[in-house]
């Protein structure tokens, strides 16, 4: 435990430091507070309305876990179709990475003409931005099996069933962990992202509301919390994969 406390030490510094230099820099050169407030002000304003923002918090919380978890559902099934049929890797998997060519903000207002101002229109939003990585990471996962296992099991008569859970699935498990982790940080901008556009709650709403009333210590008190839950969720699934392949062989 000292070792990780002390591992931990230069990004704790480096993270004072630029405290240091944004309060300072703020004061010193006199910035409007429209445009960038004072750090100081920044947490006074977040400590004033922590009730308020603590509400908000877990409304953006929870659209992105929804999201994330039907990403990971549908995702993740995806990427055993394109292992399991060649025809779905012919045709599904080129129609996945083909949909990311199409701006993710200009499918957004469909989702709230589709699903209106309710839950679900952020949720949609949270699987279009996490969808693919956890797809596309889980079927390079599966592509990545070592194929000299496969012909050793095939050749000991393991039946389709065994080799895919005794060998393609544990292989897969790196990619597929790689793709939630980078699903955990960006569903928070896809819930952010559905709340601009139509929403009565979360930190979303809550920074639109700020900046429409130049409220700059707001505003960044709402990115500062949503940044923080970025972190949390990406450390979250990070220690998912460390229990999951803990017993797995280097």
């Amino acid at each position: 435990m000292m070792r990780r406390s002390l591992s931990l030490l230069p990004l704790l510094g480096f993270m004072l430091l630029l405290a240091v230099l944004w309060e300072a820099a703020t004061r010193w050169l006199d910035v409007p507070h429209y445009i960038i407030p004072r750090l100081s002000d920044v947490l006074v304003s977040t400590w004033d309305n922590r009730a308020l923002l603590s509400k908000h918090f877990f409304v953006t919380l929870g659209e992105a876990l929804l999201g994330l978890a039907i990403s990971v559902l549908f995702g993740t099934a995806a990427a055993v179709c394109i292992e399991a049929a060649s025809l779905a890797r012919k045709t599904l998997y080129p129609l996945i990475v083909a949909s990311q060519t199409i701006p993710i903000i200009a499918l957004s207002p469909i989702m709230v003409m589709w699903f209106g101002y309710e839950v679900w229109s952020k949720v949609a939003v949270v699987v279009l931005f996490t969808f693919f990585p956890i797809a596309v990471n889980t079927a390079d996962g599966f592509r990545s099996a070592d194929s000299g296992i496969g012909e050793v099991m095939r050749s000991m008569g393991a039946s389709k069933r065994e080799l895919f859970i005794k060998w393609k699935l544990p292989s897969a498990l790196p990619g597929f962990f790689t793709g939630l982790k980078m699903a955990a940080t960006i569903s928070v901008g896809g819930a952010t992202l559905g709340e601009w556009l139509g929403g009565e709650a979360g930190l979303g709403m809550y920074t639109k509301r700020a900046s429409n009333l130049l409220r700059g210590d707001a505003v960044f008190s709402g990115v500062l919390l949503l940044s923080l839950m970025g972190i949390l969720l990406f450390l979250a699934a990070r220690l998912i994969e460390k229990a999951s392949l803990s017993k797995r062989p280097n």
